[in-house]
């Protein structure tokens, strides 16, 4: 465990803690279990069964007291529940998907079903589960820096592919928001995987000092129908007809309002609202996100942008002086970034990613002139799987 506070205590104290956590790190290598790092595949004990009175409100209240929910009412894992939630999948219940940081759990299909029923999920479900529990665990997502951060980050799921239409899930008006069931029960699911199996409590390993409500559900599909360009996971290599799902590490989202006509004029302020001082992104070179509206898209479209073009303008236009930091927080772009950049002074210009690449963009929602700007933790990378 890293102490906190320290951004209130003096460099000496700091050097203190740092030598005490070097020491722990040192005591926790030399006794560590490789095996438990591993990325296995074989198959992992069945969950326990608890025998308990059937009262809706004293089991939501047990599990409560377990630290097994997320303040919702949760559906009780019963094992006929669970058995009809298994199948949704061919993959057997006692195969591990994933290793989930930070404890390091057993994602088991069978484990990923009973949080899957206790969020209210249905049987089709599941596959987009099992993916998701994968792609977390990519070495880029950084699901431990992600799980165990002060920072309000969550996890965001991003549907593409015929699957999407299947479970009826909602790219479209308020697609961020409630009222759709396979969106909100998705996200709830993966949130009680990451809690249950990864165990990360709220005040033990989850140091988020706010938080955020992404982290009870964060999931949507894209609006490829009304997308000018190639949907996300075309431009990641999958085939149109291919479904896949993709995490993000959201620290949140910011409503860029604008009924401008011209495009430049559109990029120029969307870029104005990403440039901000209190930013990881700057200090790391992130990976922001950008949901465009249907209509926002079809005034860059129709301007002649491309997605490239739209990533390169917001790129440039976006580059933030670094003294609009805290000198604190331009000590860290520079132990960050250094490497690349030289010395950082008043005047650099940092820019939000490493390269206009890595700038992401989307097209979901309905009718409006809204775009959502979702900036990212800083350090992570998001992780696209296909959905078998």
């Amino acid at each position: 465990m890293v102490p906190h506070p320290f951004s209130n205590r003096s460099r000496d104290e700091v050097r203190a803690l740092a030598a005490q956590c070097a020491a722990d790190i040192a005591r926790l290598v030399s006794h560590a279990d490789d095996a438990a790092f591993a990325a296995p595949r074989s198959a992992a004990a069945r969950a326990a069964t608890l025998e308990v009175a059937d009262d809706l409100t004293a089991i939501n209240a047990l599990f409560m007291e377990k630290r097994w929910g997320d303040g919702l009412p949760l559906i009780p894992p019963t094992r006929e529940r669970v058995a009809g939630m298994l199948r949704g999948t061919v993959r057997p219940a006692d195969e591990v998907i994933a290793r989930i940081a930070p404890g390091f759990g057993a994602a088991t299909v069978e484990r990923i079903a009973i949080n899957a029923v206790m969020a209210g999920c249905e049987p089709a479900h599941m596959p987009v589960l099992i993916a998701a529990s994968g792609a977390v665990t990519g070495r880029e997502f950084n699901l431990q820096g992600v799980q165990t951060t002060t920072d309000p980050v969550a996890v965001w799921l991003i549907v593409n592919g015929p699957v999407a239409r299947e479970l009826n899930m909602n790219s479209g008006a308020n697609c961020l928001g409630q009222g759709n069931r396979a969106n909100t029960t998705l996200g709830r699911a993966l949130r009680l995987i990451l809690q249950n199996i990864g165990g990360a409590l709220p005040g033990e390993m989850d140091r988020a000092t706010q938080g955020q409500p992404g982290k009870i559900a964060f999931c949507c599909a894209e609006n490829e129908a009304e997308n000018p360009w190639q949907p996300l996971h075309v431009e990641r290599g999958f085939k149109p007809e291919q479904s896949t799902v993709t995490v993000v590490g959201a620290e949140g989202t910011m409503n860029m309002h604008s009924y401008g006509k011209n495009a430049d004029d559109i990029l120029r302020v969307f870029a104005d609202t990403m440039a901000h001082g209190p930013s990881n992104e700057y200090v790391h070179g992130g990976e922001p996100w950008i949901v465009l509206s249907p209509e926002h898209a079809e005034i860059l479209h129709a301007a002649g942008y491309n997605k490239a073009g739209v990533q390169a303008k917001l790129w440039e236009l976006s580059k933030m002086k670094a003294g609009r930091m805290t000198p604190e927080d331009r000590g860290r772009a520079q132990a960050s970034r250094g490497g690349v950049l030289g010395t950082i002074g008043e005047e650099t210009l940092l820019t939000i990613a490493h390269t206009p690449a890595d700038i992401a963009i989307i097209v979901a929602g309905g009718p409006g002139a809204h775009t959502v700007y979702i900036p990212c933790f800083g350090n992570t990378r998001s992780v696209t799987r296909e959905i078998a």
